[in-house]
């Protein structure tokens, strides 16, 4: 992670850390080994494209949002993206009060992230 990253945290006490990486730092994060990558918007906007690898969980669907995340490492990073990062942030949210230690938003979403890699 770069530097600047470590600007972008904030910290819920006792609940975990949610950090935001440009498209840059993300990539590499990514790209490191298996990671929980999580596309929060809708199936639409996700049937237009996506980051490989990424399993898409409307954040919007909180029943279905709540069910996938109970299954998932709280211990392990979760890595976050949305349209713009409005969404993913909700999320990040969300997932700190269900104690998830460590959560990874794109900064921009896929718009930053199509203009730098597309």
């Amino acid at each position: 992670m770069s530097i600047l990253s470590s600007f972008f945290k904030k910290e819920m006490p006792g609940k975990g850390a949610s950090i935001i990486l440009d498209c840059t730092d993300y990539k590499k994060a990514i790209e490191s080994g298996k990671v929980q990558l999580v596309d929060v918007r809708t199936s639409k906007e996700y049937s237009g494209g996506y980051i490989k690898d990424a399993v898409n969980i409307d954040v919007f669907q909180k029943k279905a949002f709540t069910e996938y995340f109970e299954g998932l490492e709280r211990s392990q990073p979760v890595y976050l993206y949305c349209r713009s990062g409005q969404r993913s942030q909700t999320a990040a949210s969300r997932l700190l009060a269900m104690g998830f230690e460590q959560i990874i938003d794109l900064k921009g979403g896929i718009l930053q992230w199509n203009k730098v890699f597309n």
